[in-house]
């Protein structure tokens, strides 16, 4: 078996951001992010900063990001996108969220989720790391959710809690409404994935996982980490019955969770599955 490709030093990163830009590069600063890839601030020799992100399916990522920003939903402009590196402007970040930035984001969203396709789904398939993304195209949302999503991988889940999951799926033209507007999602909409300024006002939606689905999606995300401000669902227009769906929703990154970091997400799941009598 061949010997695994030997990680890029930090030194290397430095070098080929500089060549791809054309501009010196003072050095990387690592920035707080996710915790599937790692990212830096990048000094440039003319004193500006940028954002660094070395992955896989960075220009896939580069895509959403665009696609975001073309809605006038704020995102980082995208400045160079590789197979595995992309570089984008810094956003202001650090602040903390009072109601009128909640209410930005609301009004972001519904940018976000007025651009809408004739169906659900992506144009390409993703990934959160080793968990798949189907993103196949689905003219009846239900479908889209239990087959691309739930049932995505029930093999990669503990027994008892695939068969549970199965049962929702079963059940989910009960559960959810047979087409609603396929809006532009975030795809992974958590409270670390929204940048606030110092004065906690909106500044940029990050680390996409983009697809056309029910707007309500981005929506639950948020509250599965957080607790998000009445402003925002003000703001937005939620529907009242987001209440009722917002369980299903937020069992699919629960899963994502339970599939990447282990048993500590076996709670969430099953809190989950309890509330929809799984």
């Amino acid at each position: 078996m061949p010997a695994p490709p030997a990680r890029e030093t930090e030194a290397q990163l430095t070098a080929r951001v500089g060549h791809v830009l054309g501009r010196g590069v003072a050095g990387l600063r690592p920035l707080g992010g996710g915790d599937l890839s790692t990212v830096y601030a990048a000094l440039l020799a003319g004193g500006d900063t940028l954002v660094v992100k070395p992955g896989p399916d960075m220009a896939a990522e580069a895509d959403m990001l665009r696609a975001i920003r073309m809605t006038g939903c704020p995102a980082p402009q995208v400045l160079h996108a590789g197979p595995d590196l992309m570089v984008m402007e810094h956003m202001p970040a650090g602040g903390k969220p009072g109601p009128e930035g909640w209410a930005e984001l609301g009004h972001a969203l519904r940018l976000l989720h007025a651009d809408t396709a004739p169906d659900y789904g992506w144009h390409r398939d993703h990934a959160f790391g080793p968990a798949p993304i189907p993103n196949g195209r689905v003219a009846e949302w239900p479908l889209f959710w239990a087959e691309n999503r739930l049932l995505a991988w029930p093999e990669a889940l503990p027994r008892k809690i695939a068969a549970r999951v199965e049962t929702i799926a079963h059940r989910i033209d009960d559960l959810l409404p047979a087409t609603p507007p396929a809006a532009l999602l975030h795809g992974d909409l958590w409270s670390g994935n929204v940048l606030w300024t110092a004065e906690g006002r909106l500044s940029a939606l990050i680390d996409p996982a983009s697809y056309h689905g029910h707007g309500e999606v981005d929506l639950a995300m948020l509250h599965l980490f957080g607790q998000p401000d009445d402003a925002l669902h003000i703001a937005y227009g939620t529907d009242p019955d987001f209440l009722r769906r917002r369980a299903v929703y937020q069992l699919w990154p629960a899963l994502v969770h339970l599939r990447l970091f282990g048993r500590a997400y076996l709670g969430m799941v099953t809190d989950l599955l309890d509330r929809l009598k799984a």
